[in-house]
């Protein structure tokens, strides 16, 4: 993958998107080729921890017990206990508003199956369980400040049904240089992790909120046709 590619599709995008009044997301579609996902083999499911912070904050939610209560929350931006999980088994709503206000969930370890038994219908199609990948499964004493930082700057790359990945990448107010490292650093570890590396990747491109896909070869071909 060449920066330049990136540098000018990035470039392309701001200048013929429709300018809105809000601060619109930049997203990375990749799509692959070539992959049967119902191997498992081929199949990707990994935890990426990127140079740069995506534009947006992250909101962490803490499944704690007691021991975990305090730091969690302290240091987290929500807080269940195992007390008030009795709440969420009989209020399904209230947990389909959590697992969609909140892109982490972090648990304390020893109560896992406590909490895959009251939030594991609604967080699981949703891929937000607490994941010991990501680092979201802990010790009680675990430093959730410190994961919480980290967490910024995470992203899953999960292909499993469909050969398509889309994930945030940063903002219009993101720094060029931040957004480019982003899309590389998420680039890399994908084809890293799919059989044929680079002969997997069929299309790539890039799209703000309220825009269309510009495919990232796009935005360079057309700028040479001009010459």
């Amino acid at each position: 993958m060449d920066k330049k590619l990136i540098q000018e599709t990035l470039k392309k995008l701001k200048e013929t998107a429709p300018k809105k009044k809000f601060n619109q997301s930049i997203d990375l579609i990749i799509v692959l080729k070539d992959l049967d996902l119902k191997k498992p083999d081929n199949q990707v499911d990994l935890f990426t921890v990127l140079n740069y912070e995506r534009g947006k904050p992250v909101k962490v939610c803490g499944l704690a017990g007691p021991e975990m209560a305090e730091s969690s929350k302290s240091d987290l931006d929500f807080t269940i206990t195992t007390d008030e999980f009795v709440q969420y088994q009989k209020d399904k709503k209230a947990t389909k508003k959590i697992g969609s206000k909140y892109d982490f969930f972090v648990a304390q370890a020893n109560i896992m199956p406590q909490v895959a038994q009251t939030f594991g219908r609604v967080l699981g199609p949703k891929q937000k369980m607490p994941n010991p990948k990501g680092g979201c499964v802990v010790p009680p004493n675990a430093n959730l400040s410190v994961l919480k930082e980290r967490l910024q700057k995470t992203v899953r790359i999960l292909v499993k049904t469909a050969p398509v990945y889309q994930v945030r990448v940063g903002t219009e107010a993101s720094k060029e240089e931040e957004v480019v490292d982003n899309i590389m650093t998420i680039y890399n570890n994908l084809i890293h992790n799919v059989p044929g590396e680079e002969n997997n990747i069929k299309e790539l491109g890039l799209k703000l909120t309220m825009s269309p896909v510009i495919k990232i070869t796009a935005a360079v071909e057309e700028k040479k046709g001009k010459k």
